[in-house]
């Protein structure tokens, strides 16, 4: 049995019975399968419960990059995309997303939640190629302080998670104020992270300190 196939029976076990299974064993001798075959891809359900919010990450950006327009995007439009992409996968998921939901530590966005670590470095190599190309293309300000520069992942990361946490408690028609959130995150974060007065003001100090007598 491949690791496709025993996501959805775990997801499945999950949706029919609104638990975990009570043990790997159990869970194996359910889909008549050795218990090693299931050790042979996950570790743990908490391990296999990471692998099936990473690989719904991943259907979301394959879909969104296999749309004819999306090359042409600017790194803003492209987390835009992404995002709008990956609400619309949990939406085909939303019970069993629930059920996953209820066993993290809250918020989530401020919790280290080991389900959630697989998701997380892929969601880290997507906003790594995104911030790239935002840098290069001056959408965002190259500012001279690497430690400040390395935490933009750890922004839109959190960014992610709140919107996942107000997805799941979003009660309006279509969650259509989630969508309007993913909007005005991404956009407050680019904002704040591209070249404002304050840039300028760091560029002149460093001038006058640079030619001081």
């Amino acid at each position: 049995m491949n690791k496709e196939k025993i996501r959805k029976e775990f997801i499945d076990y999950v949706l029919e019975n609104g638990s975990h299974p009570q043990s790997v064993y159990a869970f194996c001798k359910k889909l008549k399968i050795k218990e090693g075959d299931f050790y042979e891809d996950f570790s743990s359900f908490a391990q296999l419960e990471s692998e099936i919010w990473k690989t719904m990450f991943r259907e979301a950006l394959a879909e969104a990059e296999a749309e004819d327009i999306y090359p042409t995007y600017s790194a803003r439009e492209k987390m835009l995309a992404v995002l709008y992409t990956w609400i619309e996968v949990l939406k085909k998921n939303r019970s069993y997303i629930l059920k996953g939901y209820e066993s993290l530590d809250k918020p989530i966005y401020m919790k280290r939640n080991v389900e959630l670590t697989d998701f997380k470095f892929a969601f880290y190599d997507f906003a790594n190629e995104i911030l790239l190309e935002a840098r290069e293309n001056q959408e965002l300000e190259n500012r001279p302080i690497p430690q400040l520069m390395k935490k933009y992942p750890d922004i839109f990361w959190a960014k992610t998670l709140y919107i996942l946490d107000f997805w799941v408690n979003d009660i309006s028609k279509s969650f259509e104020k989630t969508d309007t959130m993913i909007e005005k995150s991404v956009n407050t974060v680019f904002d704040l992270l591209a070249r404002s007065p304050i840039d300028s003001l760091l560029d002149l100090g460093k001038f006058i300190f640079q030619n001081r007598k």
